[in-house]
């Protein structure tokens, strides 16, 4: 597999990922537009964002924070959050487990 081989999907607007499924967890790849919303949501999966380029805002338990390149947030199973991309970003998430409604 060759990632830029892949094929990208609108997940949400704005939202255009590459993905990659394991057995136990999802790694997806973002090019995210400027001013695209996440609006606020949980899930059951443990997530990890990391910043590739760009400022991404993002809020995690009601507390709002500005992310760059080279940040990482952890965000723990069913924690409530949202993010808005402030310039044009790439981002990367790991979910466990798989991301199903991603496949």
């Amino acid at each position: 597999m060759n990632l830029y081989e892949l094929k990208s999907k609108e997940i949400m607007p704005g939202y255009h990922g590459k993905l990659v499924h394991g057995e136990q967890m999802s790694w997806v790849f973002w090019d995210v537009e400027k001013n695209a919303v996440v609006p606020e949501h949980s899930h059951m999966h443990e997530q990890i964002m990391h910043v590739v380029e760009g400022t991404f805002e993002f809020t995690l338990d009601g507390k709002t924070d500005t992310y760059g390149p080279g940040d990482v947030v952890i965000i723990p199973s069913h924690a409530p959050h949202s993010g808005k991309a402030i310039t044009a970003c790439k981002l990367m998430d790991i979910f466990s487990p798989v991301r199903e409604e991603y496949r």
